[in-house]
């Protein structure tokens, strides 16, 4: 079951930069940052609030670190802007499992590492009315890595 928005993905040229935006105009601080190589990303992820079910829910700033990515290869089509929307779960394998069953594609076959040790799958943007849409398993408490 879906609990929460987890993070807005948004894409940027310069992380640095955007992250300074963000911090100046809105006053959000960087939570975690990371290079994801598998996905061709640094990121930067500012925590906005913390929710109910014991998750958070972030901004999550990606800058490519190759052209070849697909946050890169986004970023030459359409620009900065807002990437993806991710949902959080306690069970990726068996939310993604229901939501492919009812005709959406999963573009993960098994679910892959995310930011902060998580566990990820995405859903093809045209069966969800044009968003790219992630579904994200939080990693146990104690378990994330900084």
């Amino acid at each position: 079951m879906l609990t929460r928005i987890d993070h807005i993905g948004i894409a940027c040229f310069d992380l640095d930069k955007t992250v300074e935006f963000y911090r100046a105009t809105y006053g959000f601080e960087v939570f975690h940052s990371e290079v994801n190589e598998e996905q061709g990303v640094r990121e930067a992820m500012l925590k906005i609030n913390e929710t109910s079910d014991g998750g958070a829910s972030y901004l999550q700033l990606l800058e490519p670190t190759r052209e070849d990515s697909a946050v890169g290869k986004w970023l030459a089509k359409n620009g900065e802007g807002v990437h993806h929307i991710a949902f959080g779960t306690a069970d990726v394998d068996t939310d993604a499992a229901d939501i492919r069953d009812k005709g959406v594609r999963v573009l993960y076959e098994q679910p892959r590492r995310g930011s902060m040790d998580s566990r990820i799958t995405f859903l093809h943007p045209k069966d969800c009315h044009g968003v790219l849409t992630e579904l994200v398993t939080s990693a146990s408490p104690g378990q994330t890595e900084h």
